[in-house]
């Protein structure tokens, strides 16, 4: 099997799953266990993301500079600060740390 074939497929598959959305009566999403698992997903799947982008670098786990940073960035979110500071504190963090080691 080769490369294009493989990119055939998962468009093959995208397509079929996002037909198979429409399917999906919109009276069954608007049931409360449906609803409640759709965000609880939704969370799931961003949790996971983040703790892969922060802890990942190929098939490791390693912990270095960027996990100081999203704790600060978690710490000042939750005290509501603006976001663009959020952000530019914990680049400030990270760049810190990889300054001093």
């Amino acid at each position: 099997m080769t490369t294009w074939h493989i990119i055939l497929l998962a468009s093959v598959a995208t397509l079929s799953l996002k037909l198979a959305g429409h399917l999906v009566p919109a009276g069954f999403l608007e049931r409360e266990r449906p609803a409640r698992i759709a965000d609880l997903l939704t969370v799931a799947l961003l949790a996971a993301l983040i703790a892969v982008q922060t802890f990942a670098e190929g098939q490791q786990i390693v912990v270095d500079a960027r996990l100081p940073a999203v704790i600060v960035a978690a710490a000042l979110y939750a005290l509501r600060v603006p976001f663009v500071i959020v952000v530019f504190a914990a680049a400030g963090v990270a760049a810190g740390i990889r300054a001093f080691t």
